[in-house]
């Protein structure tokens, strides 16, 4: 007489431990990358500050060339007003930053400089300000002390 064995059941599906190591391992993974994550996304963020100001720059060189001195910019909204822009290029609206002014001035010998400010949104988790003078990006700016999120890589200041 031939018996007839029954194979063991199979398992099928996951246990609860098995669940829950998956559940932890996605915990860490996440712990490590929404930061890192966040912070590229506000690093892509300021890049709008670095390419307004760079555009400036470019246009306040040639308004100085032909004028010799440099422009005053009070509010790049007012786009049909050339007293609020007279520089020969239209300023991006900002999405991401609000814009005081730019400001001329002569520097101790005399020569003209200018600098302008850009400071980030309320909408942010960052707090920044995103300075820029005649000669470029200002390391003096908010945006220094989040290395994580400054486009931009500088030389560090020597000790005083």
């Amino acid at each position: 007489m031939q018996r007839l064995f029954r194979s063991p059941k199979t398992r099928k599906g996951f246990t609860l431990v098995e669940l829950a190591v998956v559940i932890v391992i996605i915990g860490v993974l996440a712990a490590f990358g929404v930061p890192k994550f966040l912070a590229s996304v506000e690093k892509s963020k300021a890049t709008e500050a670095f390419n307004f100001w760079a555009s400036v720059q470019s246009a306040q060189e040639r308004y100085l060339a032909q004028n010799g001195v440099y422009a005053t910019v009070t509010d790049p909204k007012e786009k049909a007003s050339s007293t609020a822009n007279p520089l020969d290029i239209v300023l991006p609206t900002l999405q991401y930053f609000d814009f005081g002014n730019i400001t001329p001035k002569p520097d101790s010998t005399g020569a003209p400089t200018w600098a302008g400010v850009l400071t980030r949104n309320t909408n942010s988790s960052y707090a920044y300000t995103v300075k820029w003078t005649d000669q470029g990006f200002d390391a003096d700016s908010g945006i220094s002390t989040y290395p994580a999120i400054c486009p931009v890589t500088y030389p560090a200041k020597p000790p005083a």
